[in-house]
């Protein structure tokens, strides 16, 4: 790591060194070689001629595809320096390699040839990545909502306690918002086309004049390059670039997962502080440099602090994609260069923060017990209430006086600092007829989370298991926490 200058955080401390990989450098630069030879293999095979005598030969692609790998980055630097052109310095640099093939590389393409249709090959590369870690982040998930499906636990609205659930069904709940992920990310991955070769403006003016305004031959060049390059088709029609809507629909898929992980990873922040639950802690982890007694949940807040980024990033391709001039602008590429990979490589830290978190999970089932019983009283009134009525007693009195009662044991709570003596108060009114064994016996946690066990199970074996089931070729990952 250098350190008289700039280093990204995204680079040096959250992202995995294959998602780096997918937008570095090489990865662009050899995916330009690749098209070149598509584009030339493309021509040759529709048999591009000049005066009856073929323009390019099978010779010429077999030098293209011999010297695909190794390239002279050195001469690519040079020769960039002096035109200023990133890519015809590649161009050159290519055909130093290959001098028979020199005169034919780009031939009839654009800029926008090799850089859009790497820019839509490197998303869909990363969508690959992304896609592997989100199904294991659910596949982890999922083991711990069926672990602690029967576990009860107090539920929170406003977070304030209220109709208890259980530990399992509350983690059905963030499955469910990665699935939702899942589901939005195969459906824009599916959509994905290349740019093709389309031209300056679009208008395939070029190949009107390569192949003599031959429209059958000229229409079948954009879907050849597409099989050759590992997609379905190419987009029916564009200007010089693909519609910058196409980086809107990847980067709001990205926005989303993080939404997805924020949310989860606040819970799991709450939870750890009411000592209920707690992400993995290392052995010789430091909490706090001043606090040393401290378990600061840190992954989860960075997943959090992470996650933000993505979501606020997600408006600049929108922002880039409504201001996008006619048939093209440059105002893209400095924000494309940075938007779209960085939160690629955001998303993946917060997913291998995930994997990490989830795998770890720590579960104080005593503690949850005690928060539980210290409220069930309060929860289990209406059930109280019946067993007096069925004692004899009048359901609007008994209902009444269980509000007036549940009013003093939380002001008992609240202003006095008491345990909650709801039963011993109820035990006091004759009118109840009930004894404290009686109510104790109703104090049964599992009695309250109603269909939640059953409802875990369900989601997993009809939803979940078939979609892991589906996409077990993706399951099993191991990731490293850099910090």
């Amino acid at each position: 790591m250098s350190t008289d200058r700039y280093n990204s955080p995204l680079s040096e401390r959250y992202a995995s060194k294959e998602m780096q990989y997918i937008f570095s450098p090489d990865m662009k630069f050899r995916t330009w070689r690749r098209l070149w030879i598509a584009l030339a293999e493309t021509e040759m095979e529709l048999g591009l001629s000049e005066n009856g005598k073929r323009v390019i030969t099978q010779e010429q692609i077999d030098e293209l595809k011999a010297n695909a790998e190794e390239i002279n980055y050195d001469v690519a630097r040079e020769r960039e320096k002096l035109v200023r052109h990133d890519v015809m310095s590649h161009v050159y640099a290519y055909g130093q390699q290959c001098p028979k093939a020199a005169g034919i590389i780009h031939l009839g393409a654009t800029s926008c040839y090799v850089g859009d249709n790497t820019d839509i090959i490197v998303m869909n590369e990363a969508l690959k990545l992304v896609r592997r870690k989100l199904v294991n982040v659910i596949d982890g998930l999922a083991k711990f909502a069926d672990e602690y499906k029967e576990l009860p636990t107090l539920a929170f609205t406003h977070f304030q306690p209220a109709q208890p659930t259980t530990v399992g069904k509350r983690a059905t709940l963030w499955i469910q918002e990665f699935l939702i992920d899942l589901e939005d990310l195969e459906y824009v991955t599916g959509s994905l086309k290349l740019l093709g070769s389309k031209g300056t403006t679009g208008t395939q003016a070029s190949f009107q004049e390569l192949f003599a305004g031959d429209q059958k031959t000229i229409d079948k060049i954009d879907p050849m390059i597409a099989k050759k390059m590992g997609f379905e088709e190419c987009y029916a029609v564009s200007g010089q670039t693909y519609s910058r809507k196409v980086d809107t629909r990847v980067a709001n898929i990205l926005a989303g997962i993080a939404a997805s992980a924020h949310k989860m990873s606040n819970d799991i922040r709450l939870l750890q502080h009411l000592k209920e639950v707690e992400e993995p802690f290392e052995k010789n982890q430091i909490g706090s440099s001043a606090m040393a007694y401290k378990r600061n949940p840190m992954r989860s807040e960075r997943i959090a602090s992470l996650s933000r980024y993505v979501m606020v990033d997600a408006l600049n391709p929108a922002i880039t994609s409504a201001t996008q001039w006619f048939e093209r602008t440059l105002d893209d590429s400095a924000n494309k260069r940075l938007s779209i990979p960085e939160a690629f490589l955001a998303v993946d830290g917060i997913l291998d923060l995930c994997l990490n978190v989830v795998d770890g999970l720590v579960v104080y089932e005593k503690v949850i017990r005690k928060h539980m019983l210290a409220e069930l009283p309060f929860m289990a009134t209406e059930n109280i209430m019946m067993d007096a009525v069925k004692n004899g007693g009048d359901r609007q009195e008994m209902h009444e006086k269980i509000r007036k009662l549940s009013m003093e044991a939380g002001k008992n709570v609240k202003e006095e600092g008491r345990d909650n003596n709801l039963l011993e108060l109820i035990v006091a009114d004759p009118a109840f007829n009930l004894t404290l064994e009686e109510l104790r016996e109703s104090m049964d946690p599992a009695k309250y989370v109603g269909r939640a066990p059953l409802q875990v199970t369900n989601f997993l074996q009809n939803v979940i298991d078939p979609m892991l089931a589906e996409r077990k070729d993706l399951l099993g990952i191991e990731v490293e926490i850099t910090v």
